[in-house]
């Protein structure tokens, strides 16, 4: 579990390969930045409540846990002799902490693309611990520690299609939602709070009018790289052992991913007449996106399905941004929230012991969709408020600035000094 801890931390460096190579020459550095600001910000606010919010046992509405009664870790780590304390899958608590930590500094990072280019760096930093505390830890709650859309006898699930005994001596959803590793959680979260904060900070310069093309496109393989080799611990370290749902998670990670590059480089095919290496890259993102709830629910053959189709969506919703008007640099959109939702639903139809395609009935399919809708709806309305409430702060740079290039103006640094 460390190691799988360890590899979903390198993600976030990883990301920062991968947008830093997409981003102009002029902003590699701040879009970076962004990446490493967020596993400043984020891991402090973990340590201090957001562990606790996340997993507290005293449950607020449904919707997070008291952020004070685990506060700074206190009995999370030891007890009062000393001992390690256990945690839910059987080691100590404090390597879930590990583990959980790298997803919250993820789903932060992933907004960053949104709004590549032209945002205060200050801003952003305030934006991430407001937000993870406000949209991330909620949601964390409610998905994965007994909230509205987990599986227990007080969530949606739960209202919409009855309990069943759990067989000790307690109650739980009928039919429970499935996000192994955080389809709602991450991609959805990441995704929806992308296109708000797009639709709200504003376009670029130039947006619709000239070509943002990526500044490095090895750097965008590397980042896609090193992202697949991180998600082994994201997807096959959610199995919380190392077993058969493990591995199961692993070769359903790979062959969705494949299957989501060739989806991906077709459409590019059939429509651009190239399939290109940005594309390449961006399939292996959207096939990690899409597995990720996926991962422990699907066979591999289910697995494929799931992920060529989300090549071909995303290939096709990246350019829904010029139709509708919404400057969303580096595709978050497109990518994560596309898949992310696609991945979740898909539940409901490639599941292999309750998905409509395998003999299962309409309800698992009911469930997904509602858990989906509701991350949407509530980290809309979070983003938005948090949004507006940092607009004194100022969010864009100078337009002068944003012209000769945010990394001078906001890190006083260049990527690359010519002669």
């Amino acid at each position: 579990m460390l190691i799988a801890a360890s590899l979903v931390l390198l993600m976030t460096p990883g990301l920062a390969f991968f947008y830093g190579g997409m981003s102009q020459q002029k902003s590699v550095l701040n879009m970076m930045m962004m990446s490493f600001g967020s596993m400043c910000v984020v891991v402090i606010i973990y340590v201090l409540w957001g562990w606790s919010m996340s997993y507290g046992t005293e449950d607020i509405g449904g919707l997070f846990a008291n952020p004070f009664e685990f506060f700074g870790l206190k009995d999370s780590i030891t007890d009062a002799d000393g001992n390690f304390i256990a945690g839910a899958w059987g080691y100590a608590n404090v390597i879930d902490v590990a583990f959980q930590v790298t997803f919250a500094i993820i789903t932060v990072a992933l907004i960053s693309g949104s709004i590549a280019g032209r945002v205060k760096y200050g801003t952003w930093l305030a934006f991430a611990g407001i937000w993870v505390t406000l949209a991330y830890f909620p949601l964390a709650h409610m998905v994965w520690g007994g909230g509205l859309l987990s599986g227990s006898e007080d969530g949606l699930a739960a209202k919409i299609f009855g309990t069943t005994d759990d067989g000790e001596g307690g109650l739980v959803a009928s039919v429970a939602p499935i996000d192994f590793a955080g389809g709602t959680v991450v991609h959805i979260n990441a995704g929806i709070a992308g296109l708000v904060l797009a639709i709200i900070i504003g376009k670029r310069i130039g947006f619709g009018k000239i070509a943002f093309r990526p500044h490095n496109l090895p750097f965008v393989m590397l980042g896609a790289a090193l992202l697949w080799f991180g998600w082994f611990g994201f997807n096959a370290g959610s199995a919380f052992a190392a077993d058969g749902v493990a591995g199961l998670a692993w070769v359903n990670t790979t062959a969705a991913t494949a299957a989501a590059i060739a989806g991906w480089l077709i459409t590019e095919r059939i429509r651009d007449g190239h399939a290109t290496s940005l594309g390449a890259a961006s399939g292996i993102v959207a096939g990690l996106v899409a597995i990720t709830p996926a991962a422990g629910a699907l066979t591999p053959v289910g697995a494929m399905i799931l992920g060529v189709i989300a090549g071909v969506l995303s290939a096709l919703a990246v350019g829904l941004k010029f139709k509708f008007g919404y400057d969303d640099s580096l595709d978050v959109v497109g990518v994560h929230l596309v898949a992310g939702l696609w991945g979740t639903i898909a539940i409901g139809l490639l599941g292999s012991e309750t998905g409509l395609f395998y003999g299962g009935d309409y309800k698992q399919l009911v469930v997904q969709i509602v858990i989906a809708a509701f991350a949407l709806i509530f980290t809309g309305i979070v983003t938005a408020v948090i949004a507006f409430a940092l607009k004194p702060l100022g969010w864009r740079v100078s337009e002068e600035e944003e012209a000769n290039g945010i990394d001078e103006a906001e890190h006083a640094e260049t990527a690359y000094d010519f002669a």
